[in-house]
């Protein structure tokens, strides 16, 4: 996306006066737009589907149809839109849930507004913004649902090495500028990376990658490691 563009934020809750106060703080800071607002996840992807926003402010807890609902049929209609969830839940479950679905994001609704600025325009570079203390609570509950039903580990073989190299800054919450200018690539290499990555792992998100590499304690290629970078793959 051009720097120079207005995101355009579609805000989805149900609590009307909770919405609009976070449409009027958007709309005094430069850079941003809203786009819509949607009262359930019913309400939301019909406007998803009309207004095409850059990002999607979700609520968790909606009636009729939920936040977390929504985000999985609209990711399978808009693949390109960035959902971050805003909620007033810490549950593990809520978070774990919420990346499944295929949020990119996952805040509190205590967040500062300069936070919640900077998550939006993370989320749309690529980056995995999450309110402090939930990415722990979500390793936790990965790593309790990996004890009781285990998920086979992935061979690093299935990577190859400039992908271990990728994979390893995606985990360290790297993003996709980030990791062109580590590595000397066109930002929209890495995107082609991170996207083969994914498939590769069966992931939805940056999010799940960077658990993933953490639940599994995978010894990845890392271009910070002097002497590392070349692996016995070709």
């Amino acid at each position: 996306m051009n720097d120079t563009r207005c995101i355009r934020v579609l805000l989805v809750d149900d609590h009307t006066l909770f919405r609009r106060g976070v449409a009027s703080v958007l709309r005094a800071e430069p850079g941003f737009e809203v786009a819509g607002e949607a009262e359930d996840g019913a309400d939301a992807f019909a406007k998803a589907s009309t207004v095409r926003p850059d990002v999607i402010l979700m609520d968790v807890r909606m009636p009729k149809v939920s936040g977390l609902e929504a985000t999985r049929r609209i990711l399978g209609a808009l693949p390109d839109v960035k959902i971050l969830m805003l909620t007033m839940s810490e549950e593990e479950d809520a978070v774990f849930e919420a990346v499944k679905s295929g949020a990119q994001g996952y805040l509190l609704k205590t967040v500062e507004p300069e936070d919640l600025f900077e998550a939006l325009r993370g989320v749309v570079r690529g980056e995995a913004p999450m309110s402090s203390g939930l990415a722990a609570k979500l390793l936790r509950e990965f790593a309790r649902r990996a004890q009781r039903s285990p998920e086979p580990v992935l061979p690093r073989t299935k990577l190859g090495p400039r992908e271990q190299e990728i994979l390893a800054l995606v985990a360290d919450g790297k993003s996709n500028r980030d990791i062109a200018t580590a590595l000397a690539l066109a930002e929209n290499t890495v995107k082609s990376h991170v996207k083969s990555i994914l498939e590769k792992l069966h992931l939805e998100n940056r999010v799940q990658a960077a658990v993933f590499v953490v639940r599994e304690d995978l010894d990845l290629v890392s271009p910070a490691q002097p002497g590392l970078g070349m692996t016995n793959e070709q």
